[in-house]
């Protein structure tokens, strides 16, 4: 399986980081280590995902998210009414 997913910043409660992984929960304790450039000042917490079965899919889901506005606020959307429940 890959993964689109979306992290949230502990600290701040913001939605900040759309990424992408073949391994979700490797990729989450990456984020949190330190290490990983964009996300090493702040931990992080998964507040979302969606699997594919290919690659292709899950890269093009990703990069959508990350250059439509429209899309990014659509999830963003579902994500916060996700979390009113």
């Amino acid at each position: 399986m890959k993964y689109v997913y979306v992290l949230q910043n502990i600290t701040n409660k913001k939605i900040c980081y759309i990424g992408y992984t073949n391994d979700l929960k490797r990729r989450i304790k990456e984020h949190n280590s330190g290490e990983e450039g964009y996300t090493s000042k702040s931990k992080w917490r998964l507040v979302y995902y969606e699997a594919y079965l290919n690659e292709k899919d899950a890269r093009s889901r990703e990069r959508k998210l990350k250059q439509d506005g429209r899309s990014r606020h659509l999830l963003m959307g579902r994500i916060a009414k996700s979390r009113e429940s």
